[in-house]
């Protein structure tokens, strides 16, 4: 039997595990066995119904290119506004059903929020805006919750403005929830109030829905004496929690960062971390079968493996998945290949980090970590590989396992992080109007292999190096400091890059790959013969193809490069 259908708004109601057809009058569920993408305008799908198998070739123009929910965050205006939807109630039911107390670290724009909006939905039993979605027939509808729902969008840099934007966030769910509390001078007694209230009013337990957990915090980490204030409020206003078990059924926190159970959740021990559990990898994020078939006519003549180089990439030990705000970006400005992501939020206290610590920057390439460290956030004692795990800008590339417990290999997830934030690097350390020019000509000669003309452009970048960078400490003696600057400058026109590259006969300082060739390179600071040191060593032997030796020396008086010599194989 072949079934058309011209009008999608009637048609078609379609996820992995069944679709429901809705006519003027009539409507029936099928369960759908097998999904064939044929054309951007057409699906075949095998249905079956009551044991018969019928084919329908169904015609889902408009279905097949929903709006984009690009910013979006209320799940229910994503529904009644029929934008596209990547279904994640099946994960949420799981969570729910699983734990009492969960914690989620994600970074920014990952789609945290759009995630507990879900929750609260369900937890308010709005069925009529989960048809068709996974939870839809395994749910309760009929039990209800009251949900107290808490977001720290807004800026807080005192303990003070903290205390009053606490007030705002309660006394919004006390309308919500149409409940008066006593307490107008405490608002972590206010909280606790609250709580028992909404409860006793609705003679059911609590949910507690809470974003950005952490913002108050991170706002002022330049600050580091207000942090420490501002954490302890946070710390006092959390406990509530625990102390208000007997009337919670849930209660999950989110946010970008994750700090110690003893610096902030002392009360909450049986605090559940979800952000490294493989069950839950994919919460949040869009993963590869997400593209191929929900993103499909969308994508349709992209070259998807681009695409999986510039935004894939990041690992929670689930799927690899991609950043949404990256996808629908790169959907709606016509499939350029920009740094969506990245421009969202400048880490400036990361670079200030980064230089004070006088950070090897290759060494962002094979970052070896224990779980304790990446699971870890102190602001007291500021660890970088952390702080930029947790944040987005490095993931997991693959475990180790070790005699100690497991270890975490870092690096940068995709093309587009490696990008932006070494060329964000760059710009902080050099000046002049130059920077732009000098790595278009580098990703020019590379890609050419014209080997013979990068001196003098690398001169010019050594050159804008900002002279604040040398001052008070006597970094241009050390090899690192231009293996970093020559590192960072690479990696921002994104050829590949292998930092310290390893054989049987030692190491490399720096090797790329581009055009079908291959460059090693080799520094010295003052003296030494490093191309003679190539040779020597042999470090091209497990490269085949094209290879261009490469040996610099650099002049710590000059603060340039004294000596650049090459040799083809």
């Amino acid at each position: 039997m072949q079934v058309g259908f011209d009008n999608w708004r009637e048609a078609l109601w379609l996820n992995r595990e069944r679709a429901l057809f809705a006519t003027p009058g009539v409507t029936a569920r099928f369960s759908v066995k097998k999904l064939y993408l044929s054309s951007r305008c057409k699906k075949s799908v095998e249905l079956h119904w009551g044991g018969y198998l019928i084919w329908a070739n169904v015609i889902i123009y408009m279905l097949m290119m929903k709006k984009l929910p690009v910013g979006i965050q209320t799940f229910s205006e994503i529904i009644h506004e029929d934008y596209l939807y990547i279904d994640k109630t099946e994960i949420a039911r799981n969570l729910i059903e699983s734990f009492k107390y969960v914690f989620l670290s994600r970074p920014r724009r990952f789609g945290k929020s759009l995630f507990l909006d879900t929750l609260k939905n369900i937890f308010e039993g709005k069925r009529e805006l989960f048809r068709g979605l996974l939870i839809e027939e395994q749910w309760n509808w009929e039990v209800t919750y009251p949900v107290i729902k808490i977001s720290f969008s807004g800026g807080v840099y005192s303990r003070e403005t903290l205390r009053k934007n606490l007030f705002y966030i309660l006394n919004d769910n006390q309308e919500r929830l149409d409940i008066t509390c006593a307490e107008k001078e405490d608002p972590n007694q206010c909280f606790a109030e609250l709580i028992k209230k909404a409860s006793q009013k609705y003679h059911q337990k609590v949910v507690i829905l809470i974003d950005e957990y952490d913002k108050p915090i991170l706002d002022n980490i330049e600050n580091i004496p207000e942090a420490l204030v501002i954490r302890d409020g946070m710390r006092d206003f959390y406990t509530k929690i625990k102390e208000s078990d007997e009337y919670l059924r849930f209660a999950f926190l989110t946010g970008v960062s994750k700090f110690s159970k003893v610096s902030l959740f002392s009360g909450l021990n049986n605090l559940e971390d979800i952000s490294l559990n493989p069950d839950y990898g994919n919460v949040c994020g869009y993963t590869q079968l997400d593209l191929e078939s929900s993103f499909a006519p969308y994508l349709e003549g992209v070259d998807m493996e681009q695409v999986k180089r510039w935004y894939n990439g990041y690992n929670f030990l689930g799927d690899r998945v991609y950043n949404p705000f990256d996808i629908l970006l790169f959907i709606k400005n016509h499939y350029v290949f920009d740094n969506y992501w990245f421009e969202t939020g400048t880490p400036r206290f990361l670079v200030e980090l980064i230089k004070k610590n006088s950070y090897f920057l290759p060494g962002f390439l094979n970052i070896n970590v224990n779980k304790r460290l990446v699971n870890s956030f102190d602001i007291e004692n500021l660890d970088l590989e952390t702080i930029l795990f947790q944040t987005g800008y490095l993931t997991i590339k693959r475990l180790i396992p070790s005699g100690m417990g497991v270890r975490y290999e870092l690096g940068f997830p995709n093309k587009e992080v490696q990008i932006s934030f070494n060329e964000y690097i760059l710009q902080s350390m050099t000046s002049g109007s130059q920077k732009e020019l000098i790595r278009s000509e580098l990703l020019d000669l590379i890609e050419a292999g014209e080997v013979e003309r990068l001196e003098p452009v690398i001169k010019r970048l050594f050159a804008s190096i900002a002279y604040n960078n040398f001052t008070n400490n006597d970094i241009e003696r050390y090899e690192g400091f231009y293996a970093s600057v020559l590192y960072a400058c690479f990696a921002s026109i994104g050829v590949e890059i292998i930092a310290e590259d390893v054989s049987n006969k030692g190491r490399i300082d720096l090797t790329l790959k581009a055009g079908g060739r291959t460059f090693l390179f080799e520094f010295k600071v003052t003296d030494g013969e490093p191309l003679e040191q190539i040779k020597r060593m042999k470090y091209y032997d497990k490269y085949s193809g094209e290879r261009y030796l490469i040996g610099i020396v650099f002049d710590p008086k000059a603060r340039n490069i004294s000596r650049f010599e090459w040799e083809k194989l």
